[in-house]
């Protein structure tokens, strides 16, 4: 009986095994200390220390298994739609055995689709995304990451879009992938990613006239005013509607 080398049949060469963080990809940022205190407020004891934070750099082919399938697939169906792959596809990462494609926003949500339809691919579900707020990766520090599963082939995915402080504009997948509907108000509502085209983008767990995103990096840990300015609770005929 032949080992299987990875349960999920995703068998991997030297070539394709991602660089460790700390020696390859791209490093975004330098951290000192354990909790990022950096005026002095840090009485844990590891003040001294000094980390790299490191995204994952490229993969270069073969990426293994059936990764080279998804991603040939992919690129020849997006040819077909007379869209150039290296114009959509930002970079594709094979790390700790996952698949990411790195989208360029512009083209999200035509790529979502192709994923969706293309019968050789089929990611039917999109199970959420979830914001991330990188402060050293200039120009690209809000990013967007969409979970793809396909039922017909077993297999999972990742898309990644990025988008600046200053413009943080996403086009939303709500027409493409329905469930992404509440998983990108709480990405609004946290991180402020825009997801243009959402049939009704607000707040759900933050009031109203709330004052900033909580979960982005330069949030204050503390000292926030905690006020609920005309707070009421409307009549059930009289409440918001989310659809």
């Amino acid at each position: 009986m032949t080992e299987n080398p990875n349960a999920n049949g995703d068998e991997r060469n030297g070539n394709a095994v991602p660089a460790p963080r700390d020696t390859g990809g791209e490093v975004i940022r330098v951290r000192k200390g354990m909790f990022g205190a950096n005026n002095g407020g840090d009485t844990s004891g590891y003040g001294g220390l000094i980390r790299t934070v490191t995204l994952p750099g490229a993969a270069s082919r073969p990426y293994g298994g059936w990764f080279d399938e998804v991603a040939d697939e992919l690129e020849g169906a997006l040819e077909e739609q007379d869209l150039l792959p290296a114009n959509a596809i930002e970079k594709t990462v094979v790390d700790r055995d996952e698949l990411t494609f790195h989208i360029a926003r512009e083209h999200l949500v035509q790529v979502a689709r192709t994923l969706r339809d293309d019968p050789a691919l089929r990611f039917e579900l999109c199970t959420g995304v979830s914001g991330v707020h990188f402060l050293g990766d200039k120009g690209r520090e809000l990013h967007a990451v969409y979970h793809l599963r396909s039922l017909t082939h077993g297999r999972i995915i990742r898309l990644e879009v990025s988008a600046p402080d200053s413009d943080p504009h996403i086009p939303s997948l709500v027409a493409v992938y329905p469930t992404n509907d509440w998983h990108e108000r709480e990405a609004y509502d946290f991180f402020g990613l825009v997801f243009d085209g959402h049939p009704a983008l607000t707040r759900i767990m933050m009031p109203d006239d709330w004052q900033g995103f909580p979960q982005r990096k330069d949030y204050p840990l503390g000292g926030i005013a905690v006020e609920y300015k005309g707070a009421q609770i409307p009549a059930p005929d009289q409440r918001r509607s989310y659809s």
